[in-house]
């Protein structure tokens, strides 16, 4: 006969099954209904400058106390909104409370209307005259610029090709450079530009979602994975909430201007021009070696959609005498939300770009 304390335990342990099991349904049928859906990027912000389908934000800051500002570039084939995604879990959120005066270059969702965008419409136009704007607000004569995954391509682009573009400093996050590294991702883009042509929907772009299937593709059980580990923890609100999130970002994604794919799947992916200093802008032969401002590269030794053999040769490309990398050991998305991003990746930003900033009496 067991002892009453473990017939105690034993009790306990049915009575928060019959508990949890409540609260899964519970979630269960919030989930299915769509209640209590979490809101993205909070972070109180205004639009000060439009481009096409391009707005830059400007994040409000009643205590800055750093000058140069930072101005954010995201990817172009998924949502900004990850950079800051809910209260607790932003990188915009730490910085605007760290005292920097935050930026971010939001590209929207394209349609047929920029179909025809090539990579020097926004490197060589937008990048700038968003630059212009930010000078003309701050009264400051330089920015820090940070490029997060394809906005991290954008970013090198830039500062390559526009040698005398005022950057204090180059931050990139998760960003490729070296293509043949990047296995089945490639299919994102196409291997050339007659796989570009294969997937172009009818208003000149890749669709969302083929740019999504071609994410699920690198972790075919992922899907299952990740709602098997939800019914699981469905009683956990603050990991329903997580999962709520996430999941909803990284199936979030936008469309891929056809002009700047079929560029991408001949410069980048065909001929791997980072690497082969094959790299054209506007007529122009382009070098990473050009790059001259203090630089950081963050990359994540387990990150499956931009390996560290596709970000790490950045190191060895860019002319900057003063380059840091930070290696994190994490996956694509922990190098900017999560606990790890705000232990190890957003301190050491932080301490990156007060060391390229001036305080403000």
């Amino acid at each position: 006969m067991p002892a009453p304390t473990e017939e105690l335990s034993t009790l306990d342990r049915v009575r928060r099954e019959i508990e949890r099991n409540a609260l899964r349904a519970r979630n269960g049928i919030k989930l299915a209904a769509g209640i209590s859906r979490p809101k993205y990027g909070q972070s109180p912000k205004d639009v000060v400058w439009t481009f096409g389908r391009a707005e830059l934000w400007h994040y409000r800051n009643d205590a800055v106390k750093f000058s140069p500002p930072l101005l954010i570039v995201p990817s172009l084939v998924s949502r900004s909104y990850i950079i800051d995604l809910a209260p607790g879990n932003s990188l915009i959120e730490v910085l605007v409370r760290t005292g920097f005066d935050v930026y971010m270059l939001d590209w929207g969702a394209p349609d047929e209307r920029d179909a025809a965008n090539r990579f020097e419409d926004y490197v060589d136009l937008a990048i700038p005259a968003a630059i212009r704007q930010i000078q003309r607000r701050s009264k400051a004569d330089e920015v820090n610029l940070f490029g997060y995954c394809f906005g991290g391509v954008l970013t090198l682009m830039h500062a390559a090709h526009n040698q005398k573009s005022p950057i204090r400093s180059l931050t990139v996050l998760a960003c490729p450079v070296d293509f043949s590294q990047l296995g089945s991702l490639v299919d994102v883009i196409g291997r050339t530009e007659m796989d570009v042509d294969k997937v172009v929907g009818d208003d000149g772009n890749i669709p969302a979602r083929v740019i999504l299937q071609s994410f699920r593709s690198l972790a075919p059980m992922g899907d299952i994975t990740n709602y098997v580990n939800l019914l699981d923890r469905m009683w956990n609100d603050e990991f329903v909430t997580a999962h709520q999130l996430m999941n909803g970002w990284a199936t979030d994604h936008i469309p891929f201007p056809g002009a700047t794919a079929r560029q991408a799947a001949n410069m980048l992916v065909r001929d791997n021009a980072f690497m082969t200093g094959r790299l054209e802008l506007g007529g122009d032969r382009v070098s990473l070696s050009d790059i001259t401002a203090p630089f950081l590269a963050v990359l994540g030794t387990r990150d499956t959609v931009i390996p560290e053999p596709a970000s790490a040769p950045v190191m060895d490309l860019v002319g900057s005498a003063q380059k840091e990398v930070l290696r994190m050991q994490g996956g694509h998305v922990g190098l900017i939300v999560g606990r790890s991003a705000h232990r190890v990746t957003i301190p050491k930003l932080i301490e990156f770009l007060q060391q390229r900033s001036e305080p403000l009496s």
